[in-house]
């Protein structure tokens, strides 16, 4: 299974940093700066103040401006297969949602119910170019970043399940590690999970260099042409 390539003590470190330092920590990781994983453009994100979430994307594509097409008995039992595939999970988990009406959202999948349900399920939060609502009644310590903010929920139905997405300028298939807060996604390679820890690490002391010093009473730009040289030997 997919969460056997991350432990404990990684996914915690994930979850107590942000997603710039986790795009920061992947350069650092891979020792050359290029990695473009990264989501593009404004998300909006239902706890601003909360966390990030970390986990295996569990993906599925839906649609909301217009009535489906198919007949309401394969829309029902496609909508029973997603639940069923989303609630089949052992580790840390993201919903990763593409809305295909994208950039014309307007149905919104995600809301008290869903947020509960998914949370119920197990999954760490949910990721989606589409549409969040019920702000206030969202499930407690699963945050959704999403593409935009609306009432309604539409036509919203599930298209396709457990296949690849895109959203806001990448591409995410089934089981690709996810690390996503107020500042959008990224996607962590797997090449480098087992190394992300010490990278992590290195980044926070590389960045002591230059904050230390700054911090001090008196600091001046004397200070600073000498932090930042020491920096600039130590970052990626």
């Amino acid at each position: 299974m997919a969460h056997e390539l991350i432990d404990s003590e990684l996914l915690a470190l994930l979850r107590s940093v942000d997603t710039p330092t986790v795009c920061n920590a992947i350069e650092v990781a891979q020792g050359k700066r290029g990695f473009s994983q990264f989501t593009r453009g404004t998300m909006v994100s239902s706890a601003p103040k909360g966390g990030a979430m970390v986990g295996f994307a569990k993906t599925a594509k839906i649609a909301a401006l217009a009535p489906p097409k198919e007949d309401q008995d394969t829309i029902k039992e496609r909508r029973m297969e997603y639940y069923r595939y989303m609630s089949d999970i052992s580790g840390p988990s993201v919903a990763v949602i593409e809305d295909i009406d994208y950039p014309d959202c307007i149905g919104a999948y995600w809301g008290e119910i869903n947020t509960k349900v998914h949370k119920g399920f197990g999954l760490s939060g949910a990721l989606t170019n589409g549409v969040v609502r019920d702000l206030g009644d969202l499930a407690e310590d699963f945050p959704v970043v999403a593409g935009s903010i609306g009432p309604s929920h539409g036509f919203v139905h599930v298209r396709e399940i457990d296949t690849k997405v895109s959203l806001f300028g990448i591409s995410i298939l089934p089981n690709d590690l996810i690390h996503a807060d107020l500042h959008g996604a990224v996607i962590i390679p797997k090449a480098v999970i087992d190394s992300l820890k010490d990278a992590i690490h290195k980044l926070f002391a590389s960045e002591k260099l230059i904050l230390d010093p700054a911090r001090r009473k008196g600091f001046n730009f004397d200070d600073f042409k000498r932090a930042w040289e020491d920096f600039e030997k130590s970052r990626t």
